[in-house]
This record gives C-alpha cells, structure tokens and sequence, in this order.
C-alpha cells in the first residue's frame, strides 16, 4: 500500500450514513484519481424472517438496489470521478464486502457508514463496520454523521 488509493469501495445501504460515505470517497478519490466501486450487499437473512416466502422480494430488492447504486453512480460521475461501477451482492454485508468485494477488486480503501440501517443487529451482534474494520485486508475509513 502506498500514500494514495487506486480503488475504493463504498459501502451503500440507503442510510444517511452511507451518503455521506460518498461523498467523502468522492473527495478522497478527486484527490487520488481513484476508481470507485459502489458495493451494496443485500442480506438474505432478512427472507427468512418473512413467514410466507415471496420470491418477488428478492426482485423489489435488487430492482431498489439499482435504482439506488445508478443515482450514485451518476452523482459520482458528476461530481468528477472518470471511472465508477456498482455491484449488487447477496449475503451478509459483513462478510461479502471486507473478505470477498474487497479482495476481489482490489480494493485499497473502503468507506461506509458509522451505522447504517440495521439498529437491530448492531445491538445485538455487532454492526457492520466494525466487522469491516476487522476482516478487511485493507484500510477502512469509518464515516459519522454530520451533527
């Protein structure tokens, strides 16, 4: 790892958090002249709390998550950044995004928010970025809100 970032991976999950994410990658990549790769997971583990299983969850799922990432994308680019891609993963975000996206792309820095959406799960198994932090093989950049 050198004094800049080449790629950076952006954490999305719709939060406020996760915006302003992006917006700080979006600063840090200006400054390297970095790739940015917009990841949001979608966690399955969400399908099995639903009783009665509709497999058009998954469809409404990866149909927001596209809309979503492509108004991101087009932000980015706006905003300066030449080279920016999406990808949309199934699993759990804890581990897609550090061990899987990360080394999968290449990945020198990744940026996400401090809390994201799922109080929840941060209450009861620990959040998403702390996970990040942990797994990553590269370094992270935990974003807070702007209070």
């Amino acid at each position: 790892m050198g004094d800049s970032y080449d790629h950076i991976l952006v954490a999305i999950d719709g939060s406020k958090e996760s915006e302003w994410a992006l917006e700080k990658s979006i600063e840090i990549a200006k400054r390297n002249n970095s790739k940015l790769l917009l990841a949001h997971v979608i966690d399955t583990r969400s399908f099995l709390l639903i009783d009665s299983y509709d497999p058009e969850i998954a469809d409404r799922a990866n149909k927001l998550a596209i809309d979503m990432l492509e108004k991101y994308q087009t932000q980015a680019i706006d905003s300066g950044i030449s080279h920016v891609q999406f990808e949309i993963e199934y699993g759990s975000p804890k581990v897609k995004i550090p061990k899987e996206l990360a080394k999968k792309h290449n990945i020198d820095l990744i940026v996400c928010g401090a809390t994201g959406m799922n109080a929840v799960e941060r209450f009861l198994i620990g959040s998403v970025s702390e996970h990040i932090t942990r797994y990553s093989p590269c370094d992270v950049l935990i974003v807070r809100s702007q209070k």
